[in-house]
């Protein structure tokens, strides 16, 4: 049976033709605004204070008389206009940290506000703690929300019944429905911004697991084959027995050395006694070394390997390194005694093939690779193909017997 590798990418997956790298002043200005976000996490009192500052003098300026222009009652006392000012501004310090405490205590204000006949302007300010509701509250506290902020409007209109409505419900309804609509619409592109970072970071386990896997599955496979070959030769040619354990150490080095790569891609510290962890991931230029590695574990490989007349993306050659690696890890692990493979290489004007086979018993009698429980061969393998565009078919070669695995990726060269 053929299995076909053309799939869907990973959600969150985007192709590396298809990612635009941002440009250096949309990339200052995220910095700068991550810079600002953390500084007002980690210490919220200044711009808090700023905040509740400017409004309290602007508060009190328009204590000072200017509330006339729209009061209903212009003789109230100056004692009543400025502590009902403060209680409509100060309240703002905490809303953030209790906006729901907030709004209920500035909507009192509020309907001592209207229902004296003052009117401030100040009572305009719970469109703020509205905002912080709709943001960081469930829905349902918008509902509460909505009968704290009504309660004084409808006062003020029962009260003064000449042009209340048109003057002053109408607009502040508009007003305060605006803000919720702003603090939702903010909520919303947050959530988005977290659900990219969760996939991202999906993506980003599965292809450290995918990379795990294949380093550590093939690495393993090649040193349990050359631990039975030298046990074998340990009574009748102990110089092949040692040949074995110095490959051993060769191959346990190698694959240190390809997971400390990994785990510095990752942003862990660098070994600086290794040069390897620097190094560039393994690409066409490393399929010789690969199958020797295979070879010294007791399987026969064949291999045509031309040079690539043109130079593939690194990404591209380590799918077909990988796509290599894994095939060759099913062959020593599952194709059984006196068993060979082969390793080709084509490339077309738009087609780069590799294609592995071996000559070991049908796969019918080995269990699938997608029933192992989790398995990240062919998976990964397809995974790999549809980043770059591919397809990987598995199945017995036509001739029959055996198995082979086919990978064909689009030539593109890289970029300069």
């Amino acid at each position: 049976m053929t299995s076909t590798g053309k799939t869907a990418l990973p959600t969150g997956t985007t192709p590396p033709a298809a990612r635009t790298a941002p440009t250096a002043a949309s990339r200052y200005v995220q910095r700068a605004l991550a810079r600002v976000r953390a500084f007002d996490a980690a210490h919220p009192w200044p711009w808090d204070g700023a905040l509740t500052g400017t409004w309290t003098v602007a508060a009190l300026v328009d204590a000072t008389g200017g509330w006339r222009n729209t009061a209903q009652d212009a003789s109230l006392p100056p004692w009543l206009v400025v502590t009902t000012t403060l209680a409509l501004v100060l309240p703002l310090y905490e809303r953030r940290r209790h906006p729901v405490g907030v709004l209920a205590a500035m909507a009192c204000a509020a309907l001592v506000s209207t229902v004296s006949g003052a009117f401030l302007q100040a009572a305009y300010l719970q469109a703020i703690p509205l905002f912080h509701i709709a943001l960081r509250r469930p829905p349902r506290a918008l509902l509460w929300s909505t009968a704290l902020i009504a309660t004084p409007l409808v006062a003020g209109a029962v009260r003064f019944r000449d042009g209340t409505w048109a003057e002053h419900v109408v607009p502040a309804l508009w007003m305060y429905v605006l803000a919720a609509l702003v603090g939702i619409t903010v909520r919303s592109r947050r959530d988005e911004r977290e659900q990219e970072v969760r996939l991202a970071t999906a993506a980003e386990r599965t292809r450290i697991a995918r990379e795990m896997h294949d380093i550590i599955g093939h690495n393993l496979a090649v040193i349990t084959g050359l631990a039975d070959g030298g046990r074998y030769a340990a009574a009748k040619s102990p110089e092949r027995a040692a040949q074995a354990l110095d490959a051993i150490g060769t191959t346990s080095r190698q694959a240190l050395a390809e997971l400390r790569r990994l785990l510095g891609v990752l942003g862990h510290a660098e070994d600086a006694e290794g040069a390897a962890d620097r190094a560039p991931q393994p690409g066409l230029a490393d399929l010789p070394a690969l199958l020797d590695g295979v070879r010294k574990a007791g399987l026969r490989v064949h291999s045509d390997l031309p040079p690539a007349p043109h130079h593939l993306a690194p990404g591209a050659q380590l799918t077909v390194y990988r796509v290599a690696q894994e095939a060759l890890t099913n062959t020593l692990k599952h194709a059984g005694e006196g068993a060979e493979a082969s390793v080709t290489l084509a490339f077309t004007p738009g087609t780069l093939t590799l294609t592995v086979t071996d000559t070991g018993a049908s796969r019918t009698d080995r269990p699938p690779p997608q029933s192992r429980p989790g398995g990240q061969g062919l998976a990964g393998m397809r995974e790999r193909a549809a980043l770059y565009d591919g397809t990987l078919e598995c199945g017995p070669p036509p001739a029959g017997g055996g198995w082979r695995v086919q990978l064909r990726l689009p030539r593109e060269d890289s970029p300069s």
